[in-house]
């Protein structure tokens, strides 16, 4: 029996998302840029779910959440 371990990832509210760049300069492993100016993006394959960009974002517009991977 194997059980399917959920990671936990950043999710970004990108309608709310301002795209100020305080999560981008904040990660550890560069697993988020702004796209467009307009809103931030992560890359799924990179983010490990520390929560660094989460704490940081001053629009409160990141939630760390369990992903099906």
């Amino acid at each position: 029996m194997t059980s399917v371990r959920k990671k936990r990832k950043a999710f970004v509210e990108q309608s709310d998302c301002v795209a100020c760049g305080c999560c981008v300069k904040v990660c550890p492993l560069g697993a988020i840029q702004i796209i467009k100016g307009v809103m931030a993006q992560v890359d799924m394959e990179k983010c490990v779910g520390c929560g660094k960009c989460a704490k940081e974002c001053p629009a409160g517009v990141i939630m760390i959440q369990e992903a099906d991977l």
